[in-house]
Order: C-alpha cells, then sequence, then structure tokens
C-alpha cells in the first residue's frame, strides 16, 4: 500500500482485505496512517473515506493506570476471555517515545503473547511521539480501520495515568482506570481529573496476600468516588451512573466477566437518549480541530517565507526583545501572506 499510483486494482483488494478483517491488512492500514510521506498521507485519505461507512459499530474503552499496575497482563486477560464470548478485540497501545533519542521499545506483544496469538485478537503498538494526552497521534485513525475490519472490542492502552489522559478519554467510550490494591492508602496521590473520568475502576492484583488489602482499597475507592461525583439533579429520562469498582486477578482470572458486565452496562447506559451518539458527535468536533491545528502548525513549520523569517524571530524572543505572543502572530502573518 506504499505507492498509491503504482496499482489502482492492488488498492481495492487491500481495501476488500481490510474489511474482510484481514489482520495483514490492517497492520499494513495502520502503518499508511502512521506515516509522515506525503504519498501515504494521501493514500491514507483515500483508505480513510472507504472505510468510514463501516465504522462506529464498536465498543471504545480507553485503559489507563500508572506503571506497575499490570495494564498489559489485564488486556491479554480481558482479552482472551472476551474473545471466548464471541467478541473480535483489537489493542492499540502507545509506548512513549524517548525525547532525547525518538525511539520507543514497542514490546507490548511480547508482554501479551498468547493475545498476540489469539485469531480473534489484533494489538498493534505505536510511539507517543511528542503527543502529550497517552495516546498516539494516529490513535483515532487506527481506530477507524479496526472497526472497518470488524473489531467489535476497540481497546487503547494509555502511556501512563496523569492529567494528560484526559486525550484518551475524549476519544473512547468508557475510561476504565487500572488501580493497585495498596490505592486506598494512596487516594490523595491520584490526579481528581482521572478519578472524575473514569467510568470502570479495576483494583488489579487482587490475590493471594493482596486479596484482603484490595478488598479495603475498593471500599475506600467507591467511597471517594461517591464525594468526587455528586448525583446531579434528578433526570426521569436518564438514571445516573455510578462509577463500579470491580476487584480482578488476571493471573486467577478472576473479576473479568463481572468487569465485561459492566462495560456491557455503561455502554446501554450511554445509548439511552442518544447520549453515546451525541459523545462522539463531540469527539468527532473535537478531533477535527486538533488535527486542523496539527496539520496548520506542519504547513507553516514547511513555509519557505516562515523559514526565512524564523531564526530571527526566534533570536529576537529569546534576547527578550519581542513577547512570543507578538512573534507568533508575526509568523502567522508571514505566511498568510505567502499563501498563494
Amino acid at each position: 500500500m506504499s505507492n498509491p499510483n503504482a496499482n489502482p486494482g492492488k488498492q481495492m483488494t487491500e481495501v476488500e482485505a481490510l474489511l474482510s478483517g484481514d489482520r495483514r491488512a490492517l497492520a499494513r492500514a495502520i502503518t499508511v496512517l502512521e506515516s509522515t510521506r506525503a504519498a501515504d498521507r494521501r493514500l491514507a485519505e483515500k483508505l480513510l473515506r472507504c472505510a468510514m461507512p463501516h465504522t462506529g459499530n464498536s465498543i471504545r474503552i480507553a485503559i489507563s493506570g500508572a506503571p506497575g499496575v499490570g495494564k498489559s497482563t489485564f488486556i491479554e486477560a480481558f482479552g482472551n476471555r472476551a474473545t471466548e464470548q464471541g467478541h473480535r478485540i483489537a489493542v492499540l497501545t502507545v509506548d512513549p517515545t524517548s525525547s532525547f533519542s525518538g525511539g520507543s521499545i514497542l514490546g507490548d506483544k511480547t508482554r501479551m503473547h498468547t493475545l498476540a496469538t489469539n485469531p480473534h485478537a489484533f494489538i498493534r503498538s505505536s510511539p507517543s511521539g511528542q503527543i502529550l494526552g497517552g495516546v498516539a497521534r494516529r490513535t483515532g485513525e487506527a481506530m477507524l480501520v479496526c472497526e472497518a475490519a470488524g473489531f467489535d472490542l476497540i481497546v487503547v492502552e494509555t502511556v501512563g495515568v496523569g492529567q494528560s489522559e484526559i486525550l484518551a478519554a475524549s476519544m473512547t467510550d468508557i475510561f476504565l482506570l487500572l488501580l493497585l490494591p495498596t490505592a486506598g492508602d494512596e487516594l490523595q496521590g491520584i490526579k481528581r481529573g482521572i478519578m472524575e473520568l473514569a467510568d470502570v475502576v479495576v483494583v488489579n492484583k487482587a490475590d493471594g496476600d493482596m486479596k484482603k488489602s484490595a478488598t479495603a482499597a475498593a471500599a475506600d475507592i467507591q467511597h471517594a468516588l461517591a464525594l468526587l461525583k455528586p448525583p446531579p439533579k434528578p433526570n426521569p429520562k436518564r438514571a445516573q451512573w455510578r462509577t463500579p469498582v470491580v476487584l480482578v486477578s488476571s493471573i486467577e482470572k478472576t473479576g473479568l466477566d463481572e468487569v465485561q458486565q459492566k462495560i456491557n452496562e455503561c455502554r446501554r447506559w450511554l445509548e439511552t437518549d442518544g447520549a453515546l451518539q451525541k459523545r462522539r458527535r463531540r469527539q468527532a468536533k473535537q478531533w477535527l480541530w486538533n488535527e486542523t491545528r496539527e496539520q496548520l502548525l506542519a504547513e507553516l513549520k514547511q513555509d519557505n517565507a516562515v523559514r526565512e523569517a524564523l531564526a530571527a524571530v526566534v533570536q529576537q524572543v529569546s534576547d527578550g526583545k519581542l513577547p512570543a505572543s507578538v512573534a507568533a502572530r508575526d509568523l502567522i502573518a508571514t505566511f498568510m501572506r505567502s499563501a498563494p
């Protein structure tokens, strides 16, 4: 799929393979989406136009948690259980990119080896690049082609947990937060915004010597959620969703069915009164503006007139002779004047 002009018939074959659920075609499609080459971006646009009529039929889940909470182990156990129940699951993982070398490890397939070989599952690791929202820039597009390939359960595993994870929640239906059995003692250190975003909370590693601590932590977390999410004004058309806290052992495979049950209940709740479609329309609008901003910035950086003026402007800002806000406006004015 790297050459859009080589063989138009071949391109249609690739699209048909994608729509038939071929995992290799899906992997190639995401490679094209992530490419920065101009030819690949043109092909990506054609691919997305073909895929769009076949999207929107999945449950989109963001899974977040601090390093060491067991995200990969949980996703592998949850994913295998979901495929046993008839689901096809696509897992889009994001690995942090080094700000020094620009490289990423991309080792999620090795951490989820049984799910990686499951014929009803697909795993794709992508570098986060310079995106600070816990996802990669093309994660949203990757979700769409996964849906077009027939995957009805899309899981986005974020880099970690923090305020920046809000971006992951803004492109999914359900935000699932993983916590450790000791979280009850560490609620002060958990970002309030993340707790407020959570639709389902999972206390992982609830087994062995940690089971008692996990039970106590779940009670503390449930109490904290009640304080963070006070009941809104009564709505006769829409019941209040109260974030459940589920105990899970990814090793012993316990609690997984309850997690799936809570996800299904949350999905049904979101579908009440068209709330899910409203949420997705808001997300699409936000995605539009995010992408517009990124593309405009890329165009501005590549503009010859801006490049010529940039060194002098940067020097003035660095020397304290020109405010950054004024300098930015000058660069935009330069770009606008040079536009054909």
